[in-house]
């Protein structure tokens, strides 16, 4: 639920300011190890100077953050490994590491740089940038709890957006940033962006490919650059923000998307491309002639139109012949609005007859996101054009505002349970879920579940109790199966560690739960890098090839 996050941290014993059946925040990885983020330089202003012609790309970004203490608290902390060879995906090496000072959670996060060689231009920066990008991430999936991008702001709504669509089952923060000046400007933004990035990723574990800037978190298909020159450049028109940054941090978790296939992490096979998807403004006396001649382009699969308000485009019956011709030849069209605000909807005739050609409708998707999400549909040769209109018009990665129904009543069971022992509403959920985990009811925990999703309560899928454990946690040693497929399949993250740093996995294995260890391994989990030493010493001391061994090599000892 909306609301500010408290620093409150669950250490065991709990705390006097904790009640005995009190929640920490949901997802907030509270009293566990320091968090570890990949900060990925890409290149953009953040990581320029000022030079004899203007702002020039300066490398060894790394200086500029070691003698500034937000980001520094001289601990002298070791390298930390990176897979940083993009030509020998296999070389580990061993990359500088600061740490920030403690934070109000208790929590350090200790971040290394990666940089690209050479910088990127964002204004220059297309398909096979991204997908550099996108292999740095995979690559170093494992060793990094979150990531952290920098960009340059000019293209940055259509490189976040991209990095989501071509991104799969993603179970960590990956969160793009930069500025509108240099770090190494007086006034600038860039360590506010980059230091407000740093806390939510070390913190918070949001699932979903974002956008921070000017103190507020964003979904990052959802972004425009709408200010070339203020500190707030990016807007949000059509969703609220997934987090605002001031004293509190508040997390609208009711916002947060997860993923709910039972796979691993992964990026797509088929790279998009942009070449053959083009985007045409519809304009006040604009000619067929020039929409025949985008649509005539060699190899355009593609088109995404800019138009009036509503969807609408005038009411010429050559320019719409036009664009049936061009929905018959296989190209797929996708009308989305030039408005800042609003969704494209059948209000008008001059928006009907453009449906009536074939040509898609946008809903409320940016033209960043139609565009990139076009691109990343067509590459795949495993989809034929019709699905890939029908999958334009849906939402699949939150890029569309999707109407859903409103439920206003909680199950007979909550309902009881908050009577009898005056629980709020998330003590109560949590009671009943853990209720029906150590019974083995499946219908129960369903129950549950189907309730909190229908009501838009998001935190009940990774609530921590005092002692720091999420119902995943509880679900991983579970002797029912079925219910930690539940879990999963509603979009638990199985990346979260208790109160002792250890995750779902580690537990399961630890109990010689093979199934489960299983089950949560096709979904994407992996033993964290901090626990990967005591689980080899553990695995060491059995017999090989027991039970409890074989659980243990499966879970990556």
């Amino acid at each position: 639920m909306p609301g500010a996050t408290t620093p409150d941290s669950p250490p065991s014993p709990a705390p006097s300011n904790v009640p005995e059946l009190g929640l920490v925040p949901d997802a907030v990885t509270l009293g566990a190890p320091e968090s570890r983020v990949l900060v990925i330089a890409t290149g953009g202003t953040i990581c320029m100077k000022r030079g004899l012609n203007g702002y020039v790309p300066e490398r060894n970004f790394m200086n500029l953050l070691s003698p500034r203490p937000s980001f520094n608290d001289h601990s002298n902390q070791p390298p930390m490994p990176c897979y940083a060879d993009a030509v020998n995906a296999e070389a580990l090496t061993y990359l500088p590491s600061l740490r920030t000072p403690l934070s109000t959670y208790n929590r350090h996060v200790r971040f290394s740089v990666l940089e690209f060689d050479p910088l990127l231009d964002s204004s220059s920066i297309n398909a096979k940038g991204w997908g550099e990008i996108a292999r740095s991430i995979e690559r170093n999936y494992q060793l990094f709890d979150a990531f952290v991008v920098l960009h340059g702001t000019d293209s940055l709504a259509y490189t976040a957006s991209a990095l989501g669509f071509m991104i799969g089952s993603l179970g960590k923060a990956i969160i793009f940033t930069g500025s509108q000046a240099p770090m190494t400007e007086l006034q600038s933004d860039a360590t506010d962006n980059l230091l407000g990035s740093l806390i939510i990723a070390g913190h918070f574990m949001i699932p979903e490919v974002c956008l921070y800037f000017g103190f507020k978190l964003f979904r990052g298909n959802r972004v425009t650059k709408s200010n070339s020159v203020a500190f707030n450049a990016f807007s949000s028109p059509n969703h609220p923000p997934l987090a605002t940054v001031g004293i509190n941090i508040t997390i609208n978790w009711n916002l947060i998307t997860r993923p709910s296939t039972l796979t691993p992490f992964h990026i797509s096979k088929y790279p998009p491309g942009t070449a053959h998807v083009a985007c045409l403004r519809i304009f006040p006396g604009i000619l067929p002639e020039m929409i025949e001649g985008v649509l005539k382009l060699e190899g355009l699969r593609g088109l995404v139109l800019e138009t009036f308000g509503s969807g609408n485009a005038p009411e010429d019956g050559r320019l719409l012949e036009v664009l049936r011709q061009g929905v018959e030849d296989g190209i797929v069209i996708v009308n989305v609005t030039q408005c800042m605000t609003g969704s494209v909807c059948p209000l008008y005739a001059a928006g009907t007859a453009l449906a009536r050609t074939g040509v898609v409708f946008g809903m409320d998707m940016t033209t960043e996101a139609a565009l990139t999400k076009l691109s990343c549909l067509l590459a795949d040769p495993n989809l034929s054009v019709q699905e890939i209109r029908s999958m334009m018009s849906r939402s699949l990665r939150g890029e569309i505002t999707e109407q859903t129904l409103m439920s206003f009543a909680h199950p007979p069971q909550l309902q009881k349970i908050s009577q009898q022992q005056a629980l709020g509403p998330k003590q109560a959920a949590l009671s009943v879920l853990a209720y029906a985990i150590k019974k083995g009811d499946e219908i129960g925990v369903r129950e549950a579940l189907k309730q909190a999703k229908a009501e838009g309560e998001g935190w009940l899928l990774n609530e921590f109790d005092y002692a720091g454990f999420t119902p995943l946690h509880i679900a991983a040693t579970s002797p029912s199966l079925a219910i930690l497929r539940e879990f999963l399949s509603q979009g638990a993250s199985v990346h979260l560690r208790n109160h002792d740093g250890h995750t779902p996995l580690y537990l399961a294995a630890d109990a010689g739960k093979l199934d489960n260890v299983k089950l949560l391994r096709e979904s994407g989990a992996h033993l964290h890098t901090e626990e990967i030493e005591l689980a080899t010493i553990l695995r060491g001391r059995l017999e090989a090839g027991s039970g409890k061994a074989i659980c243990w090599e499966m879970a990556g000892a």
